[in-house]
């Protein structure tokens, strides 16, 4: 079922061919073969990911674009952040900035703010209905700013969240206890089994008091907040003609509060890695909830020392959610834009990114990257594990459980509205922050003899959730109807 991977570019080399060789001459392009358009997309990736993407940009280049007259040149521009403050510089022309390149990776804050500073292109009238009527429905909304159907963010690949566990761990806590992988299905029921493998592992070592251990830890805070509102019956953001209004609900706020730092604070859950990979590698958890596209990086062995290290096995499944919640999974990933051009420029970009999204190439790029296929042909586990690309022993667990997600959730991410970044950046960090200050304290009250709910008591008190919700409450009405 897996073929190598000269064989899978082969084949798009062939097919790539074939069909150029066979489609008559548009006589409404404005390309020109014999006058090739050059066509910049800055990206972001590093590493595999940057490989996988210049391999079919250079597979393009000696196939379509060279038939039509496109060369594409990718740069990647290092970082995330590096990538938005080039495009945007570009794009404001500042002092030193590069030229605005033909194309560039955005998340939709990015896109919007460039959008309103006029610098991007609406795709919609270079796409038939039928062509825009092939991605997933979430994926090409994601670029419609005012409502109006218009296209200003052409998907690329995407990501969602999954449930990553120690396998090996996490065997021998259930055969003791007869923990299940399904009390793991709900945030209820992860909470209640996190407390249960605390106690566990308190247990080993009678003459320790308080020494537990955490289950599990979470990458992207804002993700957990924003998703589980949602499931939780409530946008938190809602916008309208780039207006955000907010929805911080209080009893939805104390939902999350009691099954994130509740639960963080008494030593439940952990974080101190730059990643719960990280933490996972360390033998701090044991399980996480990540993007599916970072899985590729769990680690293979334990390293608590020099001396107590062991290899263990990874396994993958669909993200907790809220119990009697509403059926919300969180929609990620950059997208590509297209800023203004020539006629020729804006043809050249839009052909180069409906080929790459063509289920042959998306599925090659996305097993090689750990992202996932955006159009709902090729966001299939057949598809993918029948595509004859060469699949990673990790992405191959992860992609059927992430593709399920995908199909059988909404898809959600916030709409764009001014400053929206600097909103999500404090719900990522106002209540994870907040909950490794205090579990600092919690942990020095352990050690000097208090038991567990003492020295917890102050924090788990409704008044100190109170005052932390006015403070946050406070941050992000900065933000509102601006």
């Amino acid at each position: 079922m897996i073929r190598n991977k000269t064989t899978a570019l082969c084949l798009i080399l062939a097919m790539s061919a074939a069909f150029s060789g066979c489609a008559e001459k548009d006589t409404k392009s404005p390309l020109d073969p014999k006058n090739p358009v050059t066509i910049e997309v800055w990206n972001y990736y590093n590493g595999d990911q940057l490989t996988a993407f210049d391999n079919l940009v250079n597979t393009f280049n000696e196939s379509v674009g060279k038939e039509k007259g496109i060369i594409v040149k990718s740069s990647s521009q290092g970082s995330v952040n590096d990538l938005e403050t080039n495009a945007l510089a570009a794009i404001r022309g500042e002092v030193g900035a590069a030229e605005i390149p033909n194309i560039f990776m955005a998340y939709a804050d990015t896109a919007y703010t460039a959008d309103q500073l006029g610098g991007i292109v609406d795709l919609k009238p270079y796409l038939t209905e039928e062509e825009a009527a092939a991605y997933i429905d979430s994926y090409i909304k994601e670029g419609d700013f005012n409502g109006s159907g218009e296209i200003k963010i052409f998907p690329m690949a995407k990501s969602t969240e999954v449930l990553v566990i120690n396998k090996t761990d996490w065997d021998a806590f259930a055969a003791e206890t007869g923990a299940r992988i399904d009390d793991l299905a709900t945030i209820e029921g992860l909470t209640a089994a996190a407390q249960s493998y605390y106690e566990w592992t308190d247990a080993k070592t009678p003459d320790v008091p308080e020494d537990g251990s955490a289950l599990y830890g979470r990458d992207a805070m804002a993700n957990y907040i924003l998703v589980g509102s949602m499931q939780l019956g409530t946008e938190l953001f809602t916008v309208s003609d780039g207006k955000m209004t907010l929805h911080f609900e209080k009893d939805v706020v104390r939902k999350l509060w009691d099954n994130y730092y509740i639960p963080f604070i008494k030593g439940y859950f952990a974080a101190s890695g730059r990643f719960r990979s990280d933490d996972i590698k360390t033998g701090e958890i044991i399980a996480y909830v990540g993007s599916s596209s970072g899985v590729s990086f769990f680690p293979d062995t334990v390293i608590k020392s020099e001396q107590d290290s062991y290899p263990i096995e990874m396994e993958v499944f669909p993200c907790p959610t809220f119990a009697g919640g509403e059926s919300y999974a969180v929609q990620q990933g950059a997208g590509m834009v297209v800023t203004e051009g020539s006629e020729a420029e804006l043809y050249g970009c839009v052909e180069f990114l409906k080929w790459f999204t063509a289920d042959s190439q998306n599925i090659l790029f996305s097993v090689q990257s750990g992202y996932l296929p955006v159009t709902k042909t090729a966001n299939n586990k057949t598809a993918i594990l029948d595509s004859g690309a060469q699949i990673n022993p990790n992405m191959e667990k992860t992609l059927p459980v992430a593709v399920n997600t995908v199909n059988e959730n909404q898809t959600y991410t916030t709409k764009a509205f001014a400053d929206a970044t600097k909103a999500r950046t404090i719900l990522e960090y106002s209540m994870s922050d907040r909950a490794v200050q205090d579990r600092g304290i919690v942990a020095q009250r352990l050690a000097d003899g208090q038991s567990l709910e003492d020295a917890a008591s102050e924090f788990c008190a409704d008044a100190y959730f109170d005052e932390w919700y006015a403070e946050t409450l406070e941050q992000l009405q900065a933000f509102e109807n601006k």
